[in-house]
């Protein structure tokens, strides 16, 4: 058990080098990104827990949006190590002033989103749209950030405005267990079973902007309904799913 921290570490400076070398000689990301779902897969192994996914035949190769509650350290590993096509993930723009994490991010592709400042958000978003409009799925946490007690938080409305400026459709997604595998501020990995659980694609057809918030808190409860119905928390009585409403007037 003591050795599984040092692993992952070991697998991060490891396959991270190799990242950093591919991007030297690929435009595409294309290796980077086997070269992180390699990463993902050994990190994963390398903690103990034994992963399942249920309704893995909904994660198609399409272009849609991927949004995921957000536990644990551990969730990035485990959707690299499951999403069977390239994609990319969108992130909080402080990651990208960290070495090596930092230039990887930069290199590989993904996409910051300055969340702290609205203004600086709506251009980040804009950035992701284009992205998908090039063919590219993305990946995000709706919450924008782990969890402290292992219950919903409340999500910003960022993948709803990509989804439906991009008009294409969000995959809703849930992780059980990475909260008890690695809890926030810990330092020792527990094995624990981990479960990803693949829900329905929600389609954007027919939204506009002024409803960014109405498909935010659809996507809350479907995220909800998908953890809530395969984790030991009871579902709270009342739950607040928006958390940000800068966007709704954009159009």
């Amino acid at each position: 058990m003591a050795l599984r921290a040092p692993a992952i570490l070991g697998a991060t400076a490891f396959f991270g080098s190799l990242s950093l070398l591919a991007s030297l000689v690929e435009k595409d990301g294309k290796w980077q990104h086997r070269i992180a779902q390699r990463w993902a897969r050994a990190c994963v192994a390398a903690s103990g827990g034994r992963l399942t996914v249920l309704h893995g035949e909904r994660l198609k190769p399409q272009v849609a949006v991927y949004a995921c509650n957000h536990l644990s350290y551990m969730d990035t590993p485990v959707i690299f190590s499951t999403l069977p096509f390239q994609f990319r993930i969108v992130a909080r723009h402080d990651l990208w002033k960290l070495p090596f994490i930092g230039w990887h991010l930069e290199r590989s592709g993904q996409v910051p989103v300055n969340v702290d400042n609205p203004r600086a958000s709506i251009a980040s978003l804009s950035s992701a749209v284009r992205t998908l409009k090039s063919g590219m799925p993305l990946f995000i946490f709706p919450e924008g950030g782990r969890t402290r007690d292992g219950h919903l938080a409340p999500f910003l409305n960022g993948p709803a405005f990509m989804a439906i400026r991009a008009q294409v459709p969000i995959v809703p997604m849930a992780l059980i267990g990475t909260h008890e595998l690695l809890p926030i501020h810990a330092g020792q990995l527990h094995a624990v079973p981990v479960t990803l659980v693949v829900g329905e694609p929600i389609e954007t057809s027919g939204y506009s902007m002024k409803q960014v918030n109405e498909l935010t808190a659809r996507l809350y409860a479907a995220i909800a309904d998908l953890y809530y119905g395969h984790t030991y928390l009871p579902r709270p009585a009342v739950e607040s799913p928006v958390l940000q409403e800068a966007t709704e007037s954009h159009n």
